[in-house]
Protein backbone atom coordinates (compact mmCIF):
# COMPACT_ATOMS: atom_id res chain seq x y z
CA UNK A 1 0.00 0.00 0.00
CA UNK A 2 1.15 3.65 -0.82
CA UNK A 3 -0.04 4.85 2.10
CA UNK A 4 0.58 8.93 1.58
CA UNK A 5 -0.96 8.22 -2.32
CA UNK A 6 -3.88 6.49 -0.43
CA UNK A 7 -4.60 9.07 1.79
CA UNK A 8 -4.69 12.49 -0.21
CA UNK A 9 -6.73 9.90 -3.09
CA UNK A 10 -9.66 9.69 -0.30
CA UNK A 11 -9.04 13.05 1.26
CA UNK A 12 -7.92 12.30 4.99
CA UNK A 13 -6.23 14.36 7.44
CA UNK A 14 -4.80 12.20 9.36
CA UNK A 15 -4.20 8.82 10.21
CA UNK A 16 -2.65 7.29 13.73
CA UNK A 17 -1.16 3.83 14.12
CA UNK A 18 -1.58 2.94 17.94
CA UNK A 19 0.13 0.34 20.12
CA UNK A 20 0.50 -1.13 23.74
CA UNK A 21 1.97 -4.33 23.43
CA UNK A 22 1.32 -4.52 27.83
CA UNK A 23 -2.24 -3.78 27.16
CA UNK A 24 -2.58 -6.53 23.77
CA UNK A 25 -3.61 -3.49 21.82
CA UNK A 26 -3.05 -2.44 18.33
CA UNK A 27 -4.95 0.07 16.86
CA UNK A 28 -5.76 2.68 13.90
CA UNK A 29 -7.65 6.20 14.28
CA UNK A 30 -8.27 7.65 10.69
CA UNK A 31 -9.54 10.94 10.94
CA UNK A 32 -11.18 12.40 7.10
CA UNK A 33 -12.53 15.32 7.81
CA UNK A 34 -12.93 18.44 10.24
CA UNK A 35 -14.97 20.64 8.20
CA UNK A 36 -17.67 20.70 10.12
CA UNK A 37 -16.68 20.05 13.42
CA UNK A 38 -14.72 16.89 15.63
CA UNK A 39 -14.60 13.76 13.84
CA UNK A 40 -16.61 11.51 15.33
CA UNK A 41 -16.95 7.97 14.59
CA UNK A 42 -17.19 3.78 16.36
CA UNK A 43 -14.28 1.73 17.11
CA UNK A 44 -14.37 -1.20 15.52
CA UNK A 45 -12.71 -4.07 16.84
CA UNK A 46 -11.87 -7.02 14.60
CA UNK A 47 -9.63 -9.39 13.37
CA UNK A 48 -8.30 -8.49 10.44
CA UNK A 49 -6.21 -10.77 7.69
CA UNK A 50 -3.93 -8.30 7.53
CA UNK A 51 -2.69 -4.82 8.72
CA UNK A 52 -3.06 -3.30 5.38
CA UNK A 53 -6.59 -4.38 5.15
CA UNK A 54 -7.23 -2.86 8.51
CA UNK A 55 -6.25 0.26 7.72
CA UNK A 56 -8.16 0.28 4.31
CA UNK A 57 -11.12 -0.53 6.36
CA UNK A 58 -10.54 2.37 8.81
CA UNK A 59 -9.51 4.53 5.96
CA UNK A 60 -13.40 3.65 4.37
CA UNK A 61 -14.68 3.95 7.59
CA UNK A 62 -13.78 7.39 8.35
CA UNK A 63 -14.83 9.27 4.75
CA UNK A 64 -17.84 7.26 5.13
CA UNK A 65 -18.57 8.95 8.53
CA UNK A 66 -17.72 12.32 6.97
CA UNK A 67 -20.47 12.01 4.36
CA UNK A 68 -23.43 10.07 6.80
CA UNK A 69 -22.77 13.13 9.71
CA UNK A 70 -23.11 16.39 6.79
CA UNK A 71 -26.32 14.66 5.39
CA UNK A 72 -27.41 14.00 8.56
CA UNK A 73 -27.64 17.95 9.31
CA UNK A 74 -24.79 17.18 12.15
CA UNK A 75 -21.77 19.37 13.14
CA UNK A 76 -19.14 16.74 12.96
CA UNK A 77 -16.63 15.84 10.66
CA UNK A 78 -15.88 11.70 10.03
CA UNK A 79 -13.12 9.02 11.64
CA UNK A 80 -12.80 6.30 12.90
CA UNK A 81 -11.14 3.97 14.92
CA UNK A 82 -10.45 0.20 14.29
CA UNK A 83 -8.85 -2.26 16.95
CA UNK A 84 -7.12 -5.20 15.72
CA UNK A 85 -7.55 -8.59 17.73
CA UNK A 86 -10.12 -10.80 18.73
CA UNK A 87 -13.12 -9.36 20.05
CA UNK A 88 -14.51 -12.20 21.69
CA UNK A 89 -12.05 -11.76 24.51
CA UNK A 90 -13.34 -11.55 28.18
CA UNK A 91 -9.82 -9.37 29.06
CA UNK A 92 -10.96 -6.15 27.95
CA UNK A 93 -10.67 -3.03 30.81
CA UNK A 94 -6.61 -2.50 29.17
CA UNK A 95 -7.32 -2.99 25.57
CA UNK A 96 -9.84 -0.19 25.60
CA UNK A 97 -8.14 2.03 28.85
CA UNK A 98 -5.09 2.05 26.23
CA UNK A 99 -7.17 3.08 23.16
CA UNK A 100 -8.56 5.86 25.66
CA UNK A 101 -5.62 7.06 26.13
CA UNK A 102 -4.50 7.46 22.31
CA UNK A 103 -8.07 9.14 21.74
CA UNK A 104 -7.32 11.65 24.96
CA UNK A 105 -3.66 12.59 22.38
CA UNK A 106 -5.66 13.93 19.66
CA UNK A 107 -6.68 16.40 21.85
CA UNK A 108 -10.64 16.09 20.71
CA UNK A 109 -10.04 16.01 17.15
CA UNK A 110 -11.68 12.32 17.22
CA UNK A 111 -14.53 11.59 19.75
CA UNK A 112 -15.54 7.92 19.82
CA UNK A 113 -17.87 5.48 20.52
CA UNK A 114 -19.28 1.63 19.81
CA UNK A 115 -19.24 -0.26 16.84
CA UNK A 116 -19.21 -3.47 15.48
CA UNK A 117 -17.57 -5.62 17.97
CA UNK A 118 -17.82 -3.12 21.01
CA UNK A 119 -19.84 -2.27 24.15
CA UNK A 120 -21.01 0.23 25.77
CA UNK A 121 -19.11 -1.40 28.76
CA UNK A 122 -16.27 -0.84 26.30
CA UNK A 123 -16.99 2.49 26.12
CA UNK A 124 -16.90 3.22 29.77
CA UNK A 125 -13.43 1.36 30.21
CA UNK A 126 -12.51 4.37 27.52
CA UNK A 127 -14.22 6.94 29.59
CA UNK A 128 -11.43 6.02 32.40
CA UNK A 129 -8.72 7.49 29.90
CA UNK A 130 -10.52 10.43 28.05
CA UNK A 131 -13.66 12.23 27.80
CA UNK A 132 -13.92 12.30 24.24
CA UNK A 133 -16.22 9.11 23.98
CA UNK A 134 -19.83 8.93 23.39
CA UNK A 135 -22.35 5.87 23.43
CA UNK A 136 -22.01 5.52 27.39
CA UNK A 137 -24.19 2.89 29.09
CA UNK A 138 -25.85 6.11 31.67
CA UNK A 139 -26.09 8.49 29.21
CA UNK A 140 -27.61 7.92 25.15
CA UNK A 141 -26.42 3.92 25.13
CA UNK A 142 -26.90 1.44 22.96
CA UNK A 143 -27.24 3.29 19.25
CA UNK A 144 -29.12 0.28 17.73
CA UNK A 145 -32.88 0.75 18.38
CA UNK A 146 -32.20 4.02 16.58
CA UNK A 147 -30.09 2.96 13.84
CA UNK A 148 -32.41 0.78 13.20
CA UNK A 149 -35.35 3.39 13.38
CA UNK A 150 -33.68 5.19 10.49
CA UNK A 151 -33.42 2.51 8.45
CA UNK A 152 -36.50 1.37 8.79
CA UNK A 153 -37.57 4.82 7.99
CA UNK A 154 -35.34 4.75 4.79
CA UNK A 155 -37.07 1.12 3.56
CA UNK A 156 -40.33 3.20 3.54
CA UNK A 157 -39.39 5.80 1.95
CA UNK A 158 -37.36 3.79 -1.13
CA UNK A 159 -41.29 1.92 -0.83
CA UNK A 160 -42.86 5.18 -1.69
CA UNK A 161 -40.37 5.82 -4.57
CA UNK A 162 -40.51 2.59 -5.86
CA UNK A 163 -43.98 1.61 -5.38
CA UNK A 164 -46.02 5.19 -4.57
CA UNK A 165 -46.35 3.88 -1.00
CA UNK A 166 -45.00 3.58 1.86
CA UNK A 167 -46.86 0.60 3.23
CA UNK A 168 -44.54 -2.59 3.63
CA UNK A 169 -47.38 -4.66 4.87
CA UNK A 170 -47.29 -7.57 3.40
CA UNK A 171 -43.79 -6.86 1.61
CA UNK A 172 -40.80 -9.32 1.75
CA UNK A 173 -37.65 -8.24 3.23
CA UNK A 174 -34.29 -10.22 3.57
CA UNK A 175 -32.30 -9.01 6.31
CA UNK A 176 -28.28 -9.82 6.23
CA UNK A 177 -27.35 -9.92 10.11
CA UNK A 178 -29.21 -10.55 13.15
CA UNK A 179 -26.83 -8.39 15.44
CA UNK A 180 -28.54 -5.23 17.23
CA UNK A 181 -29.16 -3.14 14.50
CA UNK A 182 -30.95 -6.04 12.07
CA UNK A 183 -33.00 -7.54 15.20
CA UNK A 184 -34.49 -3.97 16.07
CA UNK A 185 -34.74 -3.60 12.38
CA UNK A 186 -36.83 -6.84 12.22
CA UNK A 187 -38.74 -5.52 15.08
CA UNK A 188 -39.88 -2.16 13.66
CA UNK A 189 -40.50 -4.37 10.44
CA UNK A 190 -42.60 -7.07 12.15
CA UNK A 191 -44.81 -4.69 13.47
CA UNK A 192 -46.46 -3.25 10.58
CA UNK A 193 -46.84 -6.45 8.88
CA UNK A 194 -43.89 -7.35 6.66
CA UNK A 195 -42.93 -11.29 5.70
CA UNK A 196 -39.06 -11.29 6.64
CA UNK A 197 -36.28 -13.59 5.93
CA UNK A 198 -33.13 -13.93 7.68
CA UNK A 199 -29.41 -14.82 7.91
CA UNK A 200 -26.81 -14.59 10.50
CA UNK A 201 -23.50 -16.87 11.32
CA UNK A 202 -25.09 -17.58 14.39
CA UNK A 203 -27.47 -20.09 15.12
CA UNK A 204 -28.74 -18.59 18.02
CA UNK A 205 -29.68 -15.26 16.83
CA UNK A 206 -31.50 -16.39 13.40
CA UNK A 207 -33.43 -19.06 15.74
CA UNK A 208 -34.38 -16.16 17.90
CA UNK A 209 -35.53 -14.03 14.85
CA UNK A 210 -38.09 -17.04 13.70
CA UNK A 211 -39.54 -17.49 16.74
CA UNK A 212 -39.83 -13.71 17.74
CA UNK A 213 -40.62 -12.53 14.20
CA UNK A 214 -41.63 -15.57 12.46
CA UNK A 215 -38.99 -15.13 9.71
CA UNK A 216 -37.92 -17.87 7.04
CA UNK A 217 -34.41 -18.73 7.95
CA UNK A 218 -31.47 -19.06 4.53
CA UNK A 219 -27.85 -20.30 5.78
CA UNK A 220 -25.10 -18.28 4.33
CA UNK A 221 -25.17 -16.53 0.77
CA UNK A 222 -28.45 -18.07 0.38
CA UNK A 223 -29.43 -14.61 1.77
CA UNK A 224 -28.67 -12.74 -1.38
CA UNK A 225 -30.58 -15.41 -3.99
CA UNK A 226 -33.76 -15.43 -1.65
CA UNK A 227 -36.87 -14.21 -3.44
CA UNK A 228 -37.84 -10.65 -2.15
CA UNK A 229 -39.20 -7.12 -2.44
CA UNK A 230 -35.99 -5.13 -0.15
CA UNK A 231 -32.59 -6.78 0.99
CA UNK A 232 -31.70 -5.53 4.10
CA UNK A 233 -27.57 -5.54 4.95
CA UNK A 234 -27.10 -5.19 8.16
CA UNK A 235 -23.44 -6.95 8.69
CA UNK A 236 -20.39 -6.11 7.71
CA UNK A 237 -19.49 -4.23 4.37
CA UNK A 238 -18.72 -4.72 0.89
CA UNK A 239 -20.91 -7.39 0.32
CA UNK A 240 -22.23 -6.01 -2.92
CA UNK A 241 -19.80 -6.87 -5.59
CA UNK A 242 -19.61 -9.11 -8.80
CA UNK A 243 -20.99 -12.37 -7.39
CA UNK A 244 -23.40 -10.98 -5.26
CA UNK A 245 -25.38 -8.52 -7.08
CA UNK A 246 -26.10 -10.67 -9.84
CA UNK A 247 -27.67 -13.13 -7.55
CA UNK A 248 -29.92 -10.44 -6.56
CA UNK A 249 -33.66 -10.83 -6.62
CA UNK A 250 -35.21 -8.04 -5.15
CA UNK A 251 -36.23 -4.23 -6.07
CA UNK A 252 -34.89 -2.49 -3.55
CA UNK A 253 -31.44 -2.37 -1.13
CA UNK A 254 -31.47 -0.41 1.50
CA UNK A 255 -29.71 -1.83 5.08
CA UNK A 256 -27.64 -1.09 7.79
CA UNK A 257 -24.47 -1.89 7.14
CA UNK A 258 -21.77 0.11 6.06
CA UNK A 259 -19.62 0.10 3.02
CA UNK A 260 -21.86 -2.19 1.06
CA UNK A 261 -20.75 -1.04 -2.32
CA UNK A 262 -17.42 -2.99 -2.70
CA UNK A 263 -16.73 -0.47 -5.55
CA UNK A 264 -19.13 2.70 -5.22
CA UNK A 265 -18.64 3.16 -8.52
CA UNK A 266 -18.71 -0.21 -10.28
CA UNK A 267 -21.22 -1.86 -8.11
CA UNK A 268 -23.85 1.49 -7.76
CA UNK A 269 -24.14 1.44 -11.73
CA UNK A 270 -24.34 -2.72 -11.18
CA UNK A 271 -27.36 -2.28 -9.46
CA UNK A 272 -29.09 0.78 -11.54
CA UNK A 273 -28.21 -1.90 -14.55
CA UNK A 274 -30.11 -4.38 -12.81
CA UNK A 275 -33.24 -2.08 -12.04
CA UNK A 276 -32.25 -2.50 -8.37
CA UNK A 277 -32.94 1.18 -6.33
CA UNK A 278 -30.40 1.45 -3.68
CA UNK A 279 -30.47 3.98 -0.63
CA UNK A 280 -27.03 4.83 0.38
CA UNK A 281 -25.75 3.42 3.37
CA UNK A 282 -24.45 6.18 5.02
CA UNK A 283 -27.87 7.73 4.58
CA UNK A 284 -30.03 4.97 5.42
CA UNK A 285 -27.81 3.74 9.13
CA UNK A 286 -27.27 7.11 9.46
CA UNK A 287 -29.48 6.78 13.23
CA UNK A 288 -26.46 5.88 14.80
CA UNK A 289 -24.57 9.11 15.10
CA UNK A 290 -27.49 10.96 15.89
CA UNK A 291 -27.97 8.90 18.50
CA UNK A 292 -24.61 9.58 19.46
CA UNK A 293 -24.43 13.29 18.37
CA UNK A 294 -27.88 13.52 20.85
CA UNK A 295 -25.53 12.70 23.87
CA UNK A 296 -23.30 15.50 23.03
CA UNK A 297 -25.90 18.26 22.15
CA UNK A 298 -28.00 16.73 25.51
CA UNK A 299 -31.08 15.56 23.16
CA UNK A 300 -33.53 13.12 25.02
CA UNK A 301 -33.68 9.37 22.95
CA UNK A 302 -37.48 11.00 21.88
CA UNK A 303 -35.41 13.62 20.41
CA UNK A 304 -32.90 11.57 18.39
CA UNK A 305 -35.64 9.19 17.48
CA UNK A 306 -37.30 12.08 15.54
CA UNK A 307 -34.40 13.20 14.16
CA UNK A 308 -33.83 9.64 13.09
CA UNK A 309 -37.17 9.74 11.02
CA UNK A 310 -36.00 13.02 9.10
CA UNK A 311 -34.17 10.35 7.26
CA UNK A 312 -36.77 9.16 5.14
CA UNK A 313 -37.32 12.88 3.68
CA UNK A 314 -33.29 12.60 3.45
CA UNK A 315 -34.04 9.60 1.16
CA UNK A 316 -36.53 10.78 -1.00
CA UNK A 317 -34.68 13.64 -1.26
CA UNK A 318 -31.65 11.45 -2.34
CA UNK A 319 -33.70 9.54 -4.51
CA UNK A 320 -35.19 13.31 -6.50
CA UNK A 321 -31.45 14.37 -7.11
CA UNK A 322 -30.45 11.25 -8.76
CA UNK A 323 -33.25 11.69 -11.07
CA UNK A 324 -32.79 15.37 -11.84
CA UNK A 325 -29.48 14.75 -12.51
CA UNK A 326 -29.28 11.40 -13.59
CA UNK A 327 -26.77 9.99 -11.33
CA UNK A 328 -26.56 7.14 -9.36
CA UNK A 329 -28.30 7.31 -5.86
CA UNK A 330 -24.25 6.96 -4.43
CA UNK A 331 -23.73 10.34 -6.34
CA UNK A 332 -26.50 12.09 -5.32
CA UNK A 333 -25.99 11.24 -1.41
CA UNK A 334 -22.36 12.80 -2.06
CA UNK A 335 -23.54 15.40 -3.91
CA UNK A 336 -25.73 16.42 -0.74
CA UNK A 337 -22.82 15.76 1.89
CA UNK A 338 -20.32 17.50 -0.16
CA UNK A 339 -22.78 20.72 -0.76
CA UNK A 340 -23.08 20.96 3.17
CA UNK A 341 -19.28 20.69 3.85
CA UNK A 342 -18.79 22.98 1.11
CA UNK A 343 -21.21 25.65 2.83
CA UNK A 344 -19.35 26.06 6.13
CA UNK A 345 -16.10 25.70 4.51
CA UNK A 346 -17.22 28.68 2.62
CA UNK A 347 -18.62 30.72 5.43
CA UNK A 348 -17.01 33.98 6.40
CA UNK A 349 -14.73 33.57 9.27
CA UNK A 350 -14.76 36.49 11.75
CA UNK A 351 -12.01 37.50 13.81
CA UNK A 352 -10.62 37.94 16.32
CA UNK A 353 -10.85 34.34 17.30
CA UNK A 354 -7.64 34.03 19.74
CA UNK A 355 -6.78 34.50 22.14
CA UNK A 356 -9.90 33.51 23.44
CA UNK A 357 -9.52 33.65 27.45
CA UNK A 358 -11.94 32.23 30.21
CA UNK A 359 -13.79 34.92 31.97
Amino acid sequence: MKLFDTIAKLGHEQLVICSDETAGYRGIIAIHDTTLGPALGGTRFWTYASDEEAITDALRLARGMTYKNAVAGLNLGGGTAVIIGDNRTTNREMIFRAHGRFVESLGGRYVTAEDVGTSTADMDFVHMETDYVAGLANKSGDPSPVTARGVFRAIMASAMHRWGSSDLAGKTISVQGMGNVGTYLCQELHAVGAKLIVSDIRPEKVAHAVKTFGATAVEGDAIYSAKADIFAPCALGAILNDQTIPALKVEIVCGGANNQLLEPERHGEMLAQRGIDYAPDFVANAGGVINVYSELAGWTRERALRKADEIYDTVLGVYRIAKEQRVFTYLAADTLAEQRIAAVAGMVRTWPQWPRKDA
